[in-house]
């Protein structure tokens, strides 16, 4: 099993001088599950940015490692699968289409219909996106999220708008990261915490 290791230290982000959170540090290995808590304006999905590479930190370090080779900052996005709330999909396109497309873009081989399957949208793959409610939508994202295989799954609010059975979907995805990576998930959902054995919190 491939070695995967993440280290955060005393990571800080400042907006318009306006200190976001300091000091921050979160260490994870395989097999870990964190979650990262605080109330609304704690900078939850700020951490998150910084974490995927999304943002760049005002000071501190984030280093990962898969294997025996340690990512470079500008190469970590091809390791990391990422769902949140303001990703975007083409309405235009059909589920299918859009994954395709992604693949295309990012150069890389999938079963586009076995992860389709994986998050419950079998039925409606051909269908355009913009005629999906927004649990559809957001179970689409974590076909995305895990069309790399990524040792690292970063879920921002990872069950909204989903219904009981995404939300199945979704704990059974955790569960099955776990086995071969890290997740690290950005909630205050009770469900979503218990699955986790790590957690950081921030103040607002």
């Amino acid at each position: 099993m491939t070695l995967v290791l993440l280290q955060a230290e005393k990571i800080a982000k400042t907006f318009n001088r306006r200190k976001i959170f300091s000091e921050i540090g979160l260490s994870a290995q395989l097999n870990d599950a964190v979650s990262i808590t605080g109330r609304n304006g704690s900078g939850k999905s700020t951490l998150m940015k910084i974490i995927a590479g999304v943002l760049a930190p005002t000071s501190g370090t984030i280093a990962l490692q898969v294997g025996d080779e340690a990512i470079p900052a500008a190469d970590r996005h091809r390791y990391i699968g990422f769902v949140s709330p303001y990703l975007q999909l083409y309405d235009e396109f059909s589920g299918v289409e859009n994954l395709e497309l992604f693949c295309k873009v990012r150069g890389i081989e999938a079963d586009i219909h076995a992860l389709l399957a994986r998050v419950n949208l079998s039925e409606r793959k051909h269908d355009f996106v913009r005629t999906y409610s927004s649990g559809m939508r957001q179970r689409l994202k974590y076909a995305f999220a895990l069309i790399h295989r990524p040792p690292l799954l970063l879920l921002d609010e990872p069950t909204s708008n989903l219904d009981a059975e995404g939300k199945e979907t979704v704990h059974r995805i955790i569960d099955e990261q776990r086995r071969t990576g890290i997740v690290i998930i950005a909630t205050n959902d009770e469900e979503d915490r218990a699955l986790c054995n790590k957690e950081v919190h921030l103040d607002a």
